[in-house]
């Protein structure tokens, strides 16, 4: 029976169970889940998007762009 659980890795490689209790015996296979550096930039990246791309706030800001652009 495959079964998931959430482990922490110290620096010394030692793993414990988050929550604790024992680790169960046997085979595993892990993926290491490290967060971007700025993770919630990124989360918030595609909500401020739809402000970013709309034609008013192009208009608002274009007093700012070179001439000729």
């Amino acid at each position: 029976m495959l079964q998931t659980i959430e482990v922490e890795i110290d620096m010394q490689g030692r793993m414990r169970r988050v929550g604790g209790g024992p680790l169960p015996a046997g085979r595993a296979l892990f993926t290491l889940l490290t967060p971007p550096a700025n993770e919630a930039a990124l989360f918030s990246e595609a909500v401020l998007a739809e402000d970013w791309l709309k034609p008013e706030e192009d208009a608002a800001w274009a007093h700012l762009q070179p001439v000729g652009s």
